[in-house]
């Protein structure tokens, strides 16, 4: 068990088929939290709404982290648009708050906006139905994925991301990332702060921009990534690894070499740690770390 003074996830998508919720489950046994954030999307009250999927998986996930909060662990809950509904229950109940965004101040005394990052996205605030029209094709994209995996593992590869290949091919998704991180960092420089940290567009990341410090804790969909916070205040983004469909360790780096990747034999054996993400390199929706600032 490893112990961290703060933690973030986010974009779980509970209620959808593409979430990985038994990789998240483990991060969570074998981790624990002073504060635990939330980051937006972690049930996808889009996709139940089309149809009911909910399996004991993602429910064991809902009832251990109510049990982190139980044992004592802070968790903030910051709503993101797939799962705006419990923008209606605002305060704080218990050890667990609900709350539009935050300001956390870290250990050694960087104030970081953490907000799920849907507010800045032109498309979901304006047109609404292109937002829901986009949302279903992702979710056939990932279906695709699923079937991809499988016939990987049937061959003895190891896991490859067929929706972040796209992403990473085609150049409009990846102008608008940049244009999204721009915006998101000229957004949060108005609350006087250090830094930002949010989720939405499912490409785990940690750079610099202008001088300002730019956080994307990634998703529990493709990347099985998070944002740790350790006790000297130092960030990290993590990654769950998934080794030949079986979880190979609690973390590792953001962009570890080829050989962790994908080899069990390269150490990174269960229970095993590996070292931090290297600065300026942007990590795509495969398989990434996970990074969290208290």
């Amino acid at each position: 068990m490893i112990r961290y003074r703060t933690g973030f996830i986010s974009d779980v998508h509970l209620g959808t088929r593409g979430s990985d919720a038994s990789s998240l489950l483990g991060f969570l046994k074998e981790n624990e939290f002073e504060t635990l954030y939330l980051v937006g999307d972690i049930i996808d009250v889009w996709a139940l709404r089309r149809g009911i999927y909910w399996p004991q998986e993602h429910n064991d996930v809902v009832q251990k982290l109510l049990r982190k909060a139980r044992k004592g662990t802070r968790l903030i809950y910051i709503p993101g648009n797939h799962d705006e509904f419990v923008n209606h229950f605002l305060g704080t109940f218990g050890n667990i708050a609900i709350q539009k965004n935050a300001i956390h101040h870290t250990a050694d005394g960087r104030r970081i906006l953490v907000m799920h990052g849907h507010e800045l996205d032109a498309v979901v605030q304006g047109m609404g139905w292109l937002a829901h029209l986009g949302d279903v094709g992702y979710k056939t994209l990932m279906e695709l994925n699923r079937v991809v995996d499988v016939a990987r593992r049937l061959f003895g590869w190891p896991y490859w991301s067929l929706s972040a290949y796209v992403k990473r091919q085609v150049k409009n998704v990846v102008s608008f990332i940049g244009d999204f991180e721009r915006e998101v960092v000229r957004y949060a420089r108005r609350y006087d702060v250090d830094g930002v940290l949010c989720g939405h567009i499912h490409t785990a990341d940690e750079s610099e921009i202008g001088g300002f410090t730019y956080y994307n804790s990634g998703d529990w969909v493709e990347s099985r990534t998070a944002i740790v916070e350790h006790f000297d205040g130092r960030l990290e983004l993590l990654r769950y690894l998934h080794v030949d469909g079986a979880e190979a360790g609690k973390g590792a780096p953001a962009s570890p070499p080829p050989a962790r990747a994908s080899s069990p034999a390269s150490g990174l054996s269960r229970g095993a740690r590996a070292g931090p993400l290297r600065r300026r390199r942007r990590i795509p929706s495969t398989d990434v770390p996970a990074e969290a600032n208290n």
